[in-house]
């Protein structure tokens, strides 16, 4: 995961902080930073914000709707069943799905976010940065924007196609999401971004198209994968991603299905109901 140190009008601000292990702290040791901005809450981004902010003095910067999912991730103590439990509704089979129980509560006490930050909106200029909203990857993502300098996070990636997936409690279609800021990068044509991970991206709009037109063929793969009968959202990633994946792996295969699923069911593609007490899907 990358960090960065930005140039602001008036000091400097300081993108992410990572997971947070045992250590990290030294990595703060002798930064300057003014302000702290958090992209979204996943663990490698938000979890060294606590010893990152006590390191420098500097008040950390979050979007209200990130913060409020952190707290209720990372801030309550039966995440992890909750998560495992919503993944059983889906037709994950109780030994995947409580491996995300050992997972979840494996990585937690790493997480530690800081309380109460100055909340970020959408449009806001932070010390000569335009703030923007850029949902999909993570519901509360924010990215800097300056000067045709896009701080992306995990939005836009070099070679990588950022996970999209659905999770409990978050926005009901977040593939929706993920595409319309997409479009809005093209339409913004940044000159460069440099994303939470790997090499910058030179030509962000065509990466941003390229990425487009790769979730409107797994939309298709989605739809084919899909018939007259039931299928729950694990069923459907054993039919677009095979059986052998590890429990992490096939965790995130499942939310990625899903918010293809969602998605279709949102155009009218697909339709959503119960089998045997668990959700599944139909082609329409």
């Amino acid at each position: 995961m990358h960090a960065y140190l930005l140039e602001g009008d008036e000091g400097r601000i300081l993108v992410d902080t990572g997971l947070g292990l045992p250590g990290d702290e030294e990595a703060w040791e002798g930064i300057a930073a003014d302000a702290i901005v958090l992209t979204h809450m996943h663990p490698d981004h938000v979890g060294g914000a606590e010893r990152a902010a006590e390191a420098t003095c500097a008040l950390v910067h979050q979007l209200e709707l990130d913060y409020d999912q952190c707290v209720r991730v990372w801030g309550s103590a039966d995440w992890p069943e909750r998560m495992a439990g919503w993944f059983r509704s889906h037709g994950v089979p109780a030994p995947v799905a409580d491996e995300l129980i050992v997972q979840g509560h494996a990585v937690a006490p790493f997480i530690r976010f800081v309380r109460d930050p100055r909340l970020l909106r959408e449009g806001e200029s932070l010390d000569g940065w335009e703030v923007l909203w850029l949902p999909g990857h993570a519901d509360g993502h924010v990215a800097l924007l300056r000067d045709g300098v896009l701080v992306s996070g995990d939005v836009l990636l070099h070679e990588i196609s950022p996970a999209v997936g659905l999770y409990p409690e978050s926005r009901p279609d977040p593939l929706a999401d993920y595409l319309g800021s997409l479009e809005r990068i093209v339409e913004l044509d940044p000159r460069v971004a440099y994303g939470g991970h790997g090499e910058p991206v030179r030509a962000p709009a065509a990466r941003a198209r390229e990425l487009l037109a790769h979730h409107e063929r797994r939309l298709e793969d989605t739809r084919a994968a899909l018939g007259p009968e039931p299928l729950s959202g694990y069923e459907v990633s054993l039919r677009l991603f095979g059986d052998e994946l590890s429990p992490p792996q096939r965790r995130f295969a499942v939310a990625e299905t899903l918010s293809h699923l969602e998605h279709l069911v949102a155009r009218g593609q697909a339709a959503r109901g119960f089998a045997d007490r668990t959700l599944a899907y139909t082609a329409t």
